[in-house]
């Protein structure tokens, strides 16, 4: 299905960056370092547009009616009233095409495709840094639609992690987004592999680290990815980089 859709995109000319001054001037140009990677010298990509593509988002869930559907399900539904979520909505879903580049801004939940030999590393992170609400509530469904294993790619959690709070966010600010404090370190003996057969639901704690490397293996790795934020006793915090003109339908109301 997607590579329908990407075969018939024709990108156009002008930058985004610069007519929505969403990111800080540092950051598109280590950006623009990492994407050279999926161009040969004669600058064209090196795969084709269907395997080199990055990301689609970032509201499958709102406006496509295949993620709509899942998102909607009652599987979905029961699962997340047995969290305690009163009221959710789904902040955020992308399909995520990851070159093989190293980003902290791209780590954020989505629907997720590591293409083989090119999807991306994501650098250990939690979700609550970047969807915020007060007090807390985000958690991540990660759907694996093939099998996610060490070698294509996989979740990579440090268990535990998620009793010991939130330690950093990501604030939309007047000139840009910038995290507020500097990422911490962290010991890769403690992150243990999350491998799964596809058709597996991994639930994220919001305040989880996790990670995952690049998919350097002759295998895609697919998996649909959702941010849930609950909306019953909980604030969406102006300053993420996420803001929004209408408010977001509820999953359903408890």
């Amino acid at each position: 299905m997607y590579a329908q859709i990407l075969i018939g995109v024709k990108p156009r000319s002008g930058s985004l960056y610069k007519k929505h001054c969403t990111l800080t001037p540092t950051y598109v140009p280590q950006d623009v370092q990492r994407i050279e990677k999926a161009f040969g010298e004669d600058g064209c990509l090196k795969q084709p547009k269907e395997l080199s593509i990055n990301k689609v988002g970032h509201a499958l869930s709102e406006l496509d009616p295949v993620f709509r559907k899942f998102s909607f399900s009652g599987k979905v539904c029961s699962m997340l009233f047995s969290l305690g979520y009163k009221r959710p909505v789904v902040i955020q879903s992308m399909y995520i095409f990851k070159e093989n580049c190293k980003s902290e801004m791209v780590s954020i939940l989505q629907v997720e495709v590591k293409q083989p030999g090119i999807g991306g590393e994501v650098v250990p992170h939690q979700d609550n840094s970047f969807l915020y609400t007060e007090p807390p509530s985000c958690t991540g469904l990660w759907l694996a639609l093939e099998d996610a294993t060490i070698t294509n790619g996989c979740l990579w959690a440090i268990p535990g992690s998620h009793k010991n709070g939130l330690k950093r966010r990501l604030i939309r600010g007047e000139n840009g987004v910038h995290f507020d404090r500097p990422s911490l370190s962290y010991d890769q003996k403690d992150f243990v592999p999350l491998e799964v057969k596809s058709g597996s639901l991994v639930v994220i704690h919001g305040n989880l680290v996790h990670q995952s490397f690049e998919n350097q293996s002759p295998k895609s790795r697919h998996a649909l990815s959702l941010h849930v934020v609950d909306t019953d006793g909980f604030k969406w915090v102006g300053d993420n980089w996420i803001r929004r003109k209408v408010a977001l339908e509820p999953l359903y109301v408890y």
